[in-house]
């Protein structure tokens, strides 16, 4: 893991998901699709729409990502949520973050995105993640945090927080 992560604040852990963090990944997962309940349609179907598009997300990332370090929030020893991080040589990746309902709104995340800056500045690299586009509060969290646009499309809004050395203009890992 990268350095500075270790030094999250509130009683807050990472620690890397196992097959015993199955069923929490799933419920967390469908806590985060308040989106798809909108859909007008039967609430078995709703659910099994959910079912398929976590399933999906699943196989999606492990295929194009396959070397992404999936780790899990925990507070006080309770998981409370994820983190999907790809360590490469350019930059840090985050790939997903959430947590349960109960904790958001809290400032864990910004917590757990802060001891992940903390990372980024030690090893001198870019930290990177995506935003939908129909999501203005996260992405107004994230650029509270110093995150800036890189580029933009339709659906997604690429976000970079660059390390104070290379904020400096000297290139470094890129």
């Amino acid at each position: 893991m990268l350095p500075g992560v270790q030094s999250l604040p509130e009683g807050l852990r990472l620690r890397p998901a196992t097959s015993a963090d199955a069923a929490f990944l799933a419920s967390l997962y469908r806590s985060t699709r308040w989106d798809l309940r909108l859909v007008d349609a039967e609430h078995e179907r709703i659910e099994s729409l959910i079912d398929f598009q976590q399933q999906a997300q699943t196989s999606g990332y492990g295929e194009s990502h396959p070397d992404a370090f999936t780790f899990i929030v925990e507070k006080l020893g309770d998981r409370i949520g994820r983190v999907m991080v790809l360590f490469g040589e350019q930059e840090v990746r985050i790939l997903d973050i959430s947590l349960i309902p109960a904790v958001q709104g809290r400032g864990l995340g910004g917590a757990v995105l802060q001891a992940l800056q903390r990372a980024a500045e030690q090893v001198k690299t870019p930290l990177t993640l995506c935003v939908w586009r129909l999501n203005p509060e996260a992405r107004q969290f994230y650029v509270s945090l110093g995150f800036q646009r890189v580029s933009l499309d339709a659906v997604m809004e690429q976000l970079v927080w660059l390390p104070s050395l290379l904020r400096q203009g000297r290139p470094v890992n890129r």
